[in-house]
């Protein structure tokens, strides 16, 4: 009789396992060499092995984006993305936006239109908000609300995301033209 999925016997001993696999991130700036198991998320990589603990992890389904972080500066879900595939990538999250005490333009307008209420989401919410001004796509609040529809927000917050990122958005455009 085959075991079940869920016996003990069905699981792959240490002795068993593959073996680590050396990457190497560079992550808020640092470069960071690690030795990670094939199966390690890039959110757990974060939280667990980094103590990154900025990054969320909500549904682990990538449905709520509280994990969104930049790879190469584009938006993931960090809880579907395996450490290994981000071999050499740069990697930013929440605790690599500030410079220094200065906060991001996109966390003061966070702070200025109390658009974090319990302050789970924000993490996400704003490196996905992060990804979405580089991305150059929104144009409009219509345009905000549909390219943020992948961060959830449990507190129901979306009025105050919208318009700290349009404030923010506005901020960061000012700043690249010379």
């Amino acid at each position: 009789m085959k075991p079940s999925f869920h016996e003990p016997s069905a699981r792959v001993s240490s002795a068993e396992s593959p073996s680590k696999h050396s990457i190497t991130l560079k992550v808020n700036g640092s470069e960071k060499q690690l030795e990670v198991e094939p199966w390690t998320t890039l959110l757990d990589l974060l939280r667990e092995n980094l103590e990154l603990t900025g990054t969320k992890k909500g549904c682990d389904h990538g449905q709520c984006g509280a994990c969104t972080v930049l790879v190469n500066g584009q938006r993931i879900n960090s809880c579907l993305t395996l450490a290994v595939m981000k071999d050499g990538a740069e990697v930013s999250t929440i605790e690599g936006i500030a410079s220094g005490e200065t906060l991001h333009p996109l966390q003061a307008a966070f702070v200025e239109h109390d658009a974090f209420q319990c302050g789970y989401c924000t993490p996400g919410q704003i490196c996905s908000a992060l990804g979405l001004i580089k991305e150059g796509k929104a144009q409009t609040r219509d345009d905000i609300r549909e390219l943020m529809s992948g961060n959830l927000c449990r507190c129901g917050a979306y009025p105050n995301i919208v318009a700290a990122i349009e404030q923010a958005k506005q901020e960061c455009e000012k700043e690249e033209k010379p």
